[in-house]
């Protein structure tokens, strides 16, 4: 219920008549006057409540007359009457109805009771009422109540006292708000300034309203009463005590500060006043030393007063934090006064105090600030802002520094900071000494055995003193243990945190408004006011050494978890903000200082300790003590976590982390994590320090780069206690959550980042040289990392990056780490091609490019394991990225195709599987330039010689690649000649020529021809099976695909290519080693067929030579085209011919087939089907045409009517310039005499016989190869026989003759020769008979001229023919027959010729049927030549190799003579056939009476068979002879004649049996021969006396010679008696009585007259005698009588009536 509400004015009303009633009722007796007054004040408020309708005015306005009745009743000094009225004018005071007087008044009453000393209590309150509740006291009134209170103050009673003061302290407060009231009601009126007041004069307050006044009058007697002056105001004032003045100025300022700020009256007074007195007060606190005695100074020095001296500074503690912008200069010197108090020489209480006061300091960061700008900043002020921290700074190192404790080094130390020299004394805290041992749980710092505990001080942030609050203690108080260290500590972190939250602050809105500018104002320059900037910066260059010093050796000796924690977090604040501003040397060093207490104590990181040397040097050392020495005494008090091995090149011994180890590298990962963008250069130290962490507490990096608990390779093992093992896996990951925020940071601070690494890295690696130390990874791992997380900027920092990888680490000799720099680039590489980038990579060649790059460099490595890292990656990249290469193609493949022989197997592999991912599954994929490059790595798989698998895989991907060229053809030639119009414009605008393999070929051509080239390489690898192979692959698609290629193309591959294939083969087989390969390591068995190198070379020649051959013989018209066909042939036939005289069997056989393959290539005509029935007339296999050329491409179609005419149409005679159209057929010639060529040449040479004596291994051609030589021919032939001259013949002659001659070996003949009895030809053989019968063919269809050839065939079967008497030699070889050859004994066989002499044979006398008539056949007297080589079988008759062979001769004769020899009768006058007949004499001679012994064990029926011929020889000579004996020389009618003779009495060898006998005497023989004597004798043709002469003279000499037998017989057999006569004896007899009934035969068949008559007497006159032989006693003889006899009856008759001559 406020005091104006009606009730309470009835209720004021009641209470004053009330208190006027108790008053009178106690003042009846001893006091009327009072009672009176009371009275009379009853009517009086009674009538104004009447008058008045308001009554509190009314009532103020007779204030004076209400209160004059209290008034009095005070005067009379009766305590009750007194308590009565002073509570009856506090209620009016209360309800504000006093007046100005009134209040007067009261004052004065209060003032005497106050000096009669009553009711003070009372007083105090009335006074406090009046002042409080109105504003009616003023000036002199209001002074007098002030003083009253004052006096109260200083009474016996101590309740007074303090009741007192509290009254002065509100009362003083009172005045001040009054003011502030006053100000706030007159804020909006604008005043005239004041004139400034140069002078002192205290009357200076005339411009001062009221209050202000009162305000002004009482502050600055306040100062006077402290300064121990006069009051101004306060009069009356008796006593006054420093210690309550300088806590009300202290109140005053505290509280109303603006009042100072707004007044410039009010300024001056503490300008003028304050500070002079507070430093004048100061004086006996900066003199006193403690220690020095006052009997050694001159004069008396005041001690220092603990009462004052706190006051004092508390009362500079408000001074600077509100009046600082006032009082600049002043605060300096207040500030350094306190800097000095910190000293150690001053008493312990009042370092207490200082450092409390330094303590409020420090949590205002702007009044810190303020400082940093008026004096550090300030060119020759103090630096006070310095001073201040260095201070702090020396105050705790000092506590650690006990002089008593034998610390030399600390007693002689100057003290740095207080700028005296003098030796420092403290007073050592009870108990210290001992404390060090003990390890208590109390939170502490202990340092070199001195233990401080920690106390807690204050809240963070808020400075709550302790000493300083100490008002009632006179006596200074004893400071407990620790206390001014706690206090320091807050006070330090404060500061931190005060500081670098400020500026942070700013710094941060000062980027928000930069970056609202740039958003406004994108075309404009941000520009910052500077101001701000160097302040920052000059407050951090300021604090940074101090801190550091202290902090470092606080984090140093804490023993407490959250004590160190607090230390690195402002360390670690510190280190953020100075990044922030660019201040690279402070951050450095208190990120050193973290690193340092991370590591083990004394642990050797140059890098720490070279930045370490950088600190000390600047001289911050504060009290001598460099705070970079990490004492050992720091391990004492703390708990062991982790033992293992430092990071060094030289192995150690183990060193052990703390805790606060552990915890430290927290902070720095803390640090890294939150603050990465500012650390810059200093990534250096942090990262250098986690790698040493990482390596002691063992943990290694796993995929990814993400570090991993593992243990130790070598040394012992790390031991790490559970406490840190569970610790491990958060560390690892805050590691790893470390480099991935780099994602955040700016370029430049990633750029920082990894330049770190890498030089650690590089630290890294020089440890790891020349040890296989386990390595540290750390770097690399964590390069990794960061490239990881960074890919969406990876442009920027992939060089720096992959050039250490691949320029160091790859090529680090420690296996371990460079397996790691592969990972690391590997997986890079693969994360990089697998990021989604915008663009993606596909639109961004050249980020591709970069990135696949580094893959190519590392084939510069020379490291099998980081090849191997390398083509894993190839494979990976190609399995997850193969469609998006593009233009990384040609990266890629060079990748791939960078490998070297001195690599080994896997790593060749695993490429290879790479090329084999390619191949199959990316072709199509792949920009078509590339294609070549494909191919070229192919064929560098197909040439290492690591792995024969793999080359032959490769040729097979080659067949591959040209399968898909031939299939995508279009598609690949277009794109390559875009490529290829887009390249030529470049080389135009450079002016280069356009250089490419193979130019001017098409691009695709190109392609293809680089195919072959690859391919043609391979053909000549030194592998055999990869030659066969490459060839194999190489023809089959030139085959396949050699239509897609254009004409002129086709020069290059025949030249290019294929000429120098054969080329390179040829060389390589002539000069390969003929040495025995021993099978390859016991497992592989080489077939003697390919045991030598020799020998797998020929392997490769026949196939090369194949393959062309079969090239030109299926691209023939492709080939033609090209203008040098001619000289491509004869290149051809070279290669050919040097290879079929090659020493290898299996090569000039090969050859030889090849040459067969492009002989069979006919131009197509129209007629083909006549053509095809010539040829078959002739009986040469119809060849089969060229299925391509059936059309060929457009190749004009020759006119000609049949293949023979035109074969037959050149003549050599006339080759006149050939009918239009017929050029080609021209050409063709050409090309075929150059075939016949070589094939003259290649048989020359190889049948022409060895010319010495033979050695051993001289080479001998085979079988088959001649075989295959001579077939050759007729095919030939077929091309050239219309040029084809005697002069050829006969060179071929020469060949046939020789091919014959060569002896098998002995090893080859059970497969050539057939056993002995069967007469079978070789094939060879045939082949001869089969290229003379093509030639006797074709000359028979052929012209006259060519007729002229008939004798030398003749001549050249007729000499086979003799071969089955006389076998051709060969050189001087000795050969043996097969009969007598053990396979095994003779080196050469010789064949068995019978059957092909026979077969000859029978060809001369088919040919002879044929051509006996010809000209030229009778004129070289060939019927002569036959007899004359007949005539040896036929006079060896049993004696011939073969039986058979006479007996064909016989009837070879027989035949021969039965077509000839009318012949010869024809042309016997023209002389030709003159010599013939006595070579025909002799032949029948000598077959008629053999020399040879017919075999014993031939059978009769044999027998008979072989008469049966003679007779049939015999029966010739009568039919085809002796009837032309006209036409017949007469010597050979003579000599036949003789020879019938001899016949018909031929006796046979007297060797056989007697059953035999008859049969072995050839009777029937002799009887044909008698016929034909007879027959002939009597032949009534005689022309000539003479030749009937000649046969009767034969028969006389016949009957005679008979007679002479018999008749011996019968001398004989009587001489005897019973001795049988000797066989031969008793065989002619029998033989001769034959003869004699076979005269008598003929005689019966003659006409009578032809039979002289003299013969019939001699063949009576033979009767006596056979009568004779009638007593024989030889059965045999007596049946052949009987048959003589028998005959005999013809001539018994009756003579004729007619006697002539008297002869009966």
């Amino acid at each position: 219920m406020s005091t104006s509400s009606p009730e309470a004015v009835k209720k004021l009303l009641e209470n004053v008549q009330t208190d006027l009633r108790s008053l009178s009722m106690e003042c009846k007796k001893k006091f009327p006057p009072v009672k009176e007054a009371a009275e009379s004040g009853i009517v009086k408020i009674k009538t104004i409540a009447a008058r008045n309708t308001d009554v509190l005015a009314g009532l103020k306005e007779n204030s004076s007359e209400v209160v004059q009745p209290f008034l009095m009743g005070c005067g009379t000094k009766e305590p009750k009457i007194t308590q009565l009225c002073l509570a009856a004018i506090q209620r009016l005071m209360s309800h504000e109805v006093v007046s100005e007087a009134a209040a007067g008044n009261i004052i004065n009453m209060l003032w005497q009771l106050m000096e009669n000393g009553l009711e003070e209590l009372k007083l105090l309150q009335t006074v406090l009422v009046l002042l409080t509740t109105n504003t009616v006291v003023h000036d002199e009134v209001l002074s007098k109540a002030i003083v009253l209170c004052f006096r109260l103050h200083f009474t016996k009673d101590n309740i007074t006292n303090n009741t007192a003061a509290a009254t002065v302290r509100q009362v003083v407060t009172v005045v001040f708000e009054r003011m502030v009231a006053e100000d706030e009601r007159f804020k909006g009126i604008v005043e005239q300034p004041p004139p400034v007041q140069g002078n002192t004069n205290r009357r200076s307050v005339s411009t001062l309203r009221p209050s202000a006044k009162d305000a002004y009058m009482l502050f600055q007697d306040l100062c006077q009463l402290v300064n121990a002056d006069a009051p101004y105001w306060l009069v009356g004032m008796t006593e006054m005590t420093r210690t309550f003045g300088l806590e009300l100025l202290e109140s005053v300022l505290n509280d109303f500060p603006e009042v100072f700020l707004q007044h410039q009256e009010f300024s001056f007074l503490l300008k003028e006043r304050v500070c002079p007195l507070v430093i004048k007060l100061f004086s006996p606190n900066i003199k006193f030393r403690q220690g020095s005695s006052s009997a050694a100074s001159p004069a008396p020095v005041e001690k220092p007063y603990f009462p004052i001296c706190m006051r004092l500074l508390r009362v500079v503690s408000v001074l600077i934090k509100h009046f600082y912008s006032l009082l600049v200069t002043e605060c300096e010197i207040f500030l350094s006064l306190l800097v000095k108090f910190l000293d150690g020489e001053k008493p312990q209480w009042l370092r207490a105090v200082a450092v409390e006061s330094v303590h409020r300091l420090c949590v205002q960061p702007h009044l810190l600030r303020s400082f940093c700008q008026s004096y550090d900043m300030k060119q020759h002020s103090t630096k006070v802002f310095r001073d201040i921290v260095n201070a702090l700074g020396s105050f705790i190192q000092s506590l650690f520094i006990v002089p008593n404790a034998g610390n030399a080094a600390a007693v002689s130390a100057p003290a740095a900071g207080s700028g005296s020299g003098a030796p420092s004394s403290a007073q050592g805290a009870p108990g210290t000494g001992g404390a060090g041992g003990t390890l208590t749980t109390q939170a502490a710092f202990e340092y070199r055995g001195i233990w401080i505990p920690l106390m807690t001080v204050s809240v963070q942030g808020s400075a709550k003193a302790t000493y300083l609050e100490m008002l009632d203690k006179v006596e200074p108080p004893s400071i407990p243990e620790g206390y001014a260290m706690s206090v320091a500590f807050s006070a330090l972190l404060d500061l931190v945190r005060g500081i670098t939250t400020m500026i942070e602050n700013e710094l941060s809105l000062e980027e928000e408004a930069a970056a609202e500018f740039r958003e406004t104002h994108p075309d404009e320059e941000w520009n910052p006011q500077p101001g701000a900037h160097l302040v920052w910066e000059e407050m951090v260059s300021a604090c940074w050494c101090g801190l550091l010093a202290a902090l470092s050796l606080l984090l140093d000796a804490s023993t407490d978890e959250a004590a160190t924690e607090n230390i690195l977090k402002a360390e670690l604040t510190m280190a953020a903000l100075c990044g922030r501003l660019g201040l690279v040397t402070p951050r450095d060093a208190f990120i050193t200082a973290i690193c340092k207490a991370s590591l083990p104590p004394h642990y050797a990181l140059t890098v720490l300790s070279s930045s370490a040397a950088n600190l000390s040097s600047k001289a911050y050392s504060i009290q001598g003590q460099s705070v970079q020495i990490i004492s050992p005494s720091s391990e004492s008090h703390q708990q062991v976590v982790a033992v293992g091995q430092p990071l060094t090149a030289q192995p150690q011994g183990t060193v052990v982390l703390t805790a606060k180890n552990i915890q430290c590298m927290r902070t720095l990962l803390n640090l890294a994590h939150c603050h990465g963008a500012v650390l810059g250069t200093s990534w250096q130290l942090v990262l250098a320090t986690l790698q040493h962490l990482v390596w002691i507490l063992g943990l290694k990096p796993a995929v990814g780069g993400a570090l991993k608990p593992g243990r130790a390779v070598e040394g012992p093992s790390t031991v790490l206690t559970t406490a840190v093992m569970t610790d491990l896996p958060v560390i690892s990951n805050i590691l790893s959550r470390l480099f991935e925020s780099s994602q955040y940071l700016d370029d430049v601070s990633l750029h920082h980042l990894i330049n770190a690494l890498c030089s650690l890295s590089l630290e890294a690696m020089e440890m790891a040289y020349g040890n296989n130390k386990e390595p540290s990874l750390f770097a690399v791992a964590k390069l990794l990392e960061t490239g990881l997380v960074n890919m969406d900027r990876i442009e920027i920092l992939w060089r720096p990056l992959t050039g250490h990888l691949l320029e160091k680490v790859c090529q680090h000799p420690n296996s371990r780490m460079r397996e790691w720099g592969a990972e690391a680039l590997t997986a890079l590489i693969k994360a990089g091609l697998a990021y989604k980038h915008d663009p993606p990579l596909a639109q961004n060649q050249r980020l591709q490019l970069l990135l696949l790059n580094p893959l190519r460099e590392l084939s510069n490595v020379l490291h099998a394991d980081i090849r191997q890292k390398q083509l894993e990656c190839v494979l990976q990249i190609l399995q997850s990225q193969g469609d998006g290469l593009g233009p990384g193609w040609p990266l890629v493949l060079g990748v791939i195709g960078a490998i070297r022989n001195d690599q080994g197997e896997s790593l060749i592999r695993t490429a290879f599987q790479c090329l084999q991912l390619v191949v199959t599954d990316f072709l199509p994929t792949m920009p078509c330039t590339c294609l070549q490059i494909v191919v070229d790595v192919a064929g560098s798989f197909g040439l290492q010689n690591q792995e024969l698998n793999i080359s032959l895989t490769s040729i097979g991907l080659l067949w591959n690649i040209s399968d898909y060229f031939f299939q995508r053809g279009e598609a690949i030639t277009q794109e390559l000649e875009r490529e290829e119009e887009a390249q030529q414009k470049q080389a135009q605008e450079k002016g280069e020529t356009l250089n490419r393999p193979f130019h001017p070929a098409p691009p695709f051509d190109c392609l293809w021809l680089c195919l072959y080239a690859k391919l043609g390489e391979l053909c000549v690898d030194p592998r055999p099976a990869v030659r066969k192979s490459a060839g194999q692959t190489l023809f089959s698609t030139i085959a396949a695909h050699g239509t897609l290629l254009q004409q002129p193309t086709w020069h290059i591959v025949v030249w290019k290519v294929l000429f120098q294939l054969l080329d390179c083969v040829r060389t390589s087989s002539t000069t390969a080693d003929k040495e025995k390969i021993e099978s390859g390591g016991g497992n592989i068995l080489i077939h003697h067929s390919r045991d030598t190198a020799e020998k797998q070379w020929a392997e490769t020649w026949v196939m090369t030579l194949a393959g062309v051959a079969r090239i030109f013989n299926t691209r023939r018209y492709l080939l033609q085209k090209l203008g040098d066909f001619f000289e491509a042939w004869e290149v051809l036939l070279n290669h050919i011919q040097s290879a079929a005289l090659s020493k290898n069997n299996e090569v000039s056989l090969a050859a030889l087939k090849s040459f067969q393959e492009i002989l069979q290539i006919v131009t197509p005509v129209k007629d083909s089907d006549k053509a095809a029935d010539a040829l078959a007339a002739m009986g040469v296999p119809a060849v089969l045409m060229d299925p391509l050329s059936a059309s060929g491409p457009g190749r004009p179609l020759v006119h000609s009517d049949s293949l023979v005419e035109r074969l037959t149409r050149y003549s050599g005679a006339d080759m006149q310039a050939p009918p239009p159209g017929e050029e080609s057929a021209l050409d063709d010639l050409v090309l075929w005499w150059s075939a016949w060529n070589t094939w003259y040449r290649v048989g020359t040479e190889s049948t022409k016989p060895p010319s010495g004596p033979t050695e051993k291994f001289s080479f001998i051609p085979s079988q088959p190869f001649l075989t295959a030589l001579i077939q050759i021919f007729p095919a030939l032939y077929l091309h050239i026989k219309a040029n084809f001259s005697m002069e050829d013949l006969k060179k071929l002659g020469v060949i046939l003759h020789g091919a014959v001659s060569v002896p098998i070996s002995s090893d080859a003949s059970p497969f050539i020769l057939p056993s002995f009895t069967e007469a079978v030809l070789t094939s060879l053989q045939e082949a001869v008979l089969t290229a003379l019968d093509v030639l006797q063919k074709s000359i028979c269809v052929g012209p006259e001229n060519l007729q002229v050839m008939y004798p030398a065939i003749f001549e050249q079967l007729l000499l086979f023919v003799e071969f089955s008497c006389k076998p051709p030699q060969y050189g001087r070889m000795e050969t043996k027959l097969v009969a007598n050859a053990k396979y095994n004994q003779a080196e050469w066989v010789a064949l068995n010729y019978v059957p092909f002499a026979e077969r000859s044979l029978e060809v001369v006398v088919d040919l002879y049927q044929k051509t006996a008539c010809h000209k030229a056949v009778i004129s070289e007297k060939v019927l002569q030549n036959i007899i004359k080589t007949l005539r040896m079988p036929l006079g060896l008759k049993y004696a011939c190799p073969s039986e058979s062979t006479w007996k064909l001769a016989v009837s070879s004769l027989l035949k021969v003579l039965s077509i000839g020899l009318p012949v010869a009768r024809q042309h016997a006058s023209s002389g030709k056939f003159d010599t013939m007949w006595p070579e025909l004499a002799n032949a029948f001679e000598d077959f008629l009476f053999t020399k040879s012994i017919p075999p014993d064990n031939l059978s009769i029926q044999e027998f008979q068979k072989n008469e049966a011929v003679d007779v049939e020889v015999v029966q010739l000579i009568s039919t085809e002879i002796l009837p032309f004996a006209n036409f017949i020389p007469k010597e050979f009618v003579g000599q036949i004649m003789t020879m019938l003779n001899k016949g018909s009495i031929h006796s046979q060898a007297p060797s056989f049996t007697e059953a035999e006998i008859d049969v072995r005497m050839r009777e029937e023989f002799s009887k044909v021969c008698f016929e034909t004597l007879l027959q002939f004798s009597f032949s009534n043709k005689v022309s000539t006396p003479q030749e009937g002469y000649i046969s009767r003279m034969a028969l006389s000499v016949l009957l005679k010679r008979s007679q002479d037998v018999l008749r011996r017989y019968v001398e004989d057999e009587r001489l005897s008696g019973r001795c049988p006569l000797p066989r031969q004896q008793v065989t002619e007899i029998i033989f001769v009585l034959k003869a004699i009934s076979t005269l008598m035969d003929s005689l019966k068949k003659t006409q009578p007259e032809n039979v002289d008559g003299n013969t019939w007497a001699q063949v009576i006159a033979l009767y006596p005698t056979l009568v004779e032989c009638i007593t024989c006693s030889s059965s045999e003889v007596s049946s052949a009588l009987k048959e003589a006899l028998g005959p005999f009856k013809d001539f018994m008759q009756p003579p004729v009536s007619k006697v002539q001559n008297g002869e009966s």
